[in-house]
């Protein structure tokens, strides 16, 4: 199992060097995607999923797509598009997993390997689910999930449940922000989702440990 957590903080030392390639290059639709995401008709909400499902592999501002969601198409096609987003992300993520099961077998023993596809069955579902509020750590999960005997179903499942809640208070606040003439307002409801996430998300992770 060393291994496996020698892996898991591989991939999230890899994530933070993305994350600093990207802010260091200044990519504007990767780092402030708000401009992209307004106006009306359908492609700022197509623009707003594609960010969301490679957010798997860049660092993308999830929270301010999710809120530009709900800013846009109200709450309901608002969380609709992020829910959509969140899974595919997921899905890609367990996805690449699945591709990467031949590197898996060279780099840990078949006693790790089934220690590890043991535990994931046991709380790989539960560890999709709360996961999902907490960059990177959600983006690791996934991708180890696919090294298992994990299904898409149950994964798929996962995902949605644990994207859900996520969806749509990230709507109720754009759809907020949106009738709100304060800055400042609409400032401060975004850090407080943000960072009540956040908190959600540090105490689901503690306690799966």
């Amino acid at each position: 199992m060393k291994r496996y957590a020698t892996l898991a903080a591989a991939m999230i030392l890899v994530f933070l060097a993305l994350f600093g390639l990207i802010e260091a290059l200044g990519v504007p639709l990767l780092t402030a995607p708000t401009p992209y995401l307004e106006g009306g008709g359908a492609l700022p909400g197509l623009i707003g999923v594609g960010l969301l499902i490679i957010d798997v592999l860049l660092p993308i501002p999830s929270s301010l797509v999710m809120i530009a969601h709900g800013a846009l198409y109200g709450v309901i096609y608002g969380a609709l598009l992020s829910l959509i987003g969140g899974v595919g992300a997921a899905a890609t993520g367990f996805w690449m997993g699945r591709r990467g099961v031949g590197l898996i077998e060279r780099l840990t023993s078949a006693q790790e390997r089934a220690a590890a596809d043991a535990l994931l069955r046991r709380w790989g579902t539960l560890a999709i689910i709360l996961s999902r509020p907490v960059p990177m750590v959600a983006e690791t999960v996934a991708i180890l999930a696919g090294t298992t005997t994990l299904r898409w179903r149950g994964v798929l499942l996962a995902s949605a449940l644990g994207n859900l809640p996520i969806a749509v208070i990230y709507a109720m606040t754009g759809a907020s922000a949106a009738s709100l003439t304060s800055s400042f307002w609409i400032f401060g409801l975004v850090i407080a989702v943000a960072g009540l996430f956040f908190a959600v998300g540090r105490l689901g992770s503690r306690e799966e440990v």
